[in-house]
C-alpha cells in the first residue's frame, strides 16, 4: 500500500487524518527529521550567520517590533539586509536573533503550528497559547543551542482578551517571561534596552513608538559592531512593525526610511541621541 502511494502520488492515510492540532508533534511523528533541532551537524566547529537585534515596545493602541539587518559570522558582516521580523499570523509576530538559518526555519515552522491550529480546532489560539507554543518549539532546538546554534527570539502580539499588546521574551532552553513596556534581544540588546529605559513612557503614541524603537536600534549599532545601523547609502533601513486590534501591519520601505532619517538627522545635532530629564 506504502509503494502505491509513491507510486501514484497520494499520502498515506495518516497524513490526512489529524491526530494533534500541534504540526509539530505531527511532524515528530512522521517525519522527525525535518524537525530543526533534529539535524544532524557536520563534524567540526560549524560557523553560521548570527541576527541580531530585535527591540519591541507597548503603547496604549498596540504593540510596536522592530530589528536592524545586518547578520554577522564571527567578525565578519555575513549580509547587510537580513530579514528578521515576521508575522507568526494575523494578530502576531516574531523577531530572531540567534542562528539566522535556524531562527527562520523555525520561525517558519511557528507559522505552520498557528495554523494547523486553527484549521483542527477551529478557533485561534490565545495569545498566551502562542507564547507557549513558541516557548516548545525552543525547548526542542536546545541540542542545537548546546552547540553553539541557538535561537532567541522576541513575541509580541495583540491580545484580543486583555485588549492591549503584549511582549515575550526567552532564553535558550524555552524559559518564557512576559515583559512590561520594553524588550530586547540579541548581541545589542544591553544598548538598546539602555535606551528604552530612558525614553519609554506608557502613554505613547503608535508614531512615537515606533520612533522610539528606531532610537533604540540606533544606539545599539552605536555600541554593538553586529548591530546595522540604517544604511542610507545602500537604503537598508530597520524593519518595523506595528500590531494592534486591526492586526499585523509592516511599515513600508517610505515609512522606514523616513524614520531612519530623521533620527539621523537629528543625531547630526545630537550624536548621543535624545536626553531624559533627571527627576
Amino acid at each position: 500500500m506504502e509503494a502505491n502511494n509513491r507510486g501514484t502520488g497520494r499520502l498515506p492515510a495518516a497524513f490526512l487524518t489529524p491526530g494533534s492540532s500541534s504540526f509539530m508533534d505531527f511532524l515528530g511523528a512522521h517525519s522527525p527529521e525535518m524537525l530543526p533541532g533534529n539535524r544532524r551537524l557536520p563534524e567540526g566547529v560549524v560557523e553560521a550567520p548570527h541576527g541580531t537585534t530585535i527591540v519591541a515596545t507597548t503603547f496604549p493602541g498596540g504593540v510596536v517590533l522592530a530589528g536592524d539587518r545586518r547578520a554577522t559570522m564571527g567578525n565578519m558582516i555575513a549580509q547587510r539586509d537580513i530579514e528578521k521580523v515576521f508575522p507568526a499570523d494575523e494578530y502576531s509576530a516574531v523577531g530572531i536573533a540567534g542562528t539566522a538559518g535556524l531562527a527562520v526555519e523555525m520561525v517558519k515552522l511557528f507559522q505552520l503550528e498557528l495554523e494547523h491550529f486553527e484549521k483542527v480546532e477551529g478557533a485561534t489560539l490565545s495569545l498566551e497559547g502562542k507564547a507557549n507554543r513558541l516557548s516548545t518549539m525552543i525547548r526542542s532546538n536546545l541540542g542545537m543551542a548546546m552547540q553553539g546554534l541557538a535561537v532567541v527570539p522576541l513575541f509580541a502580539g495583540w491580545d484580543e482578551g486583555k485588549e492591549k499588546g503584549r511582549i515575550f521574551s526567552y532564553d535558550v532552553t524555552g524559559g518564557r517571561s512576559e515583559e512590561h513596556g520594553f524588550a530586547a534581544t540579541g548581541s545589542g540588546s544591553i544598548f538598546a534596552r539602555g535606551s528604552m529605559k530612558k525614553l519609554y513612557r506608557p502613554d505613547l503614541t503608535e508614531e512615537q513608538a515606533t520612533t522610539l524603537v528606531v532610537q533604540a536600534l540606533y544606539d545599539a549599532a552605536d555600541d554593538d559592531s553586529a548591530t546595522g545601523g540604517p544604511d542610507l547609502y545602500r537604503h537598508i533601513y530597520p524593519i518595523v512593525t506595528v500590531i494592534t486590534d486591526e492586526g499585523f501591519r509592516r511599515l513600508s520601505d517610505e515609512e522606514s526610511q523616513e524614520l531612519a532619517r530623521t533620527v539621523t538627522n537629528r543625531r547630526l545635532e545630537q550624536p548621543d541621541g535624545p536626553r531624559a530629564a533627571l527627576l
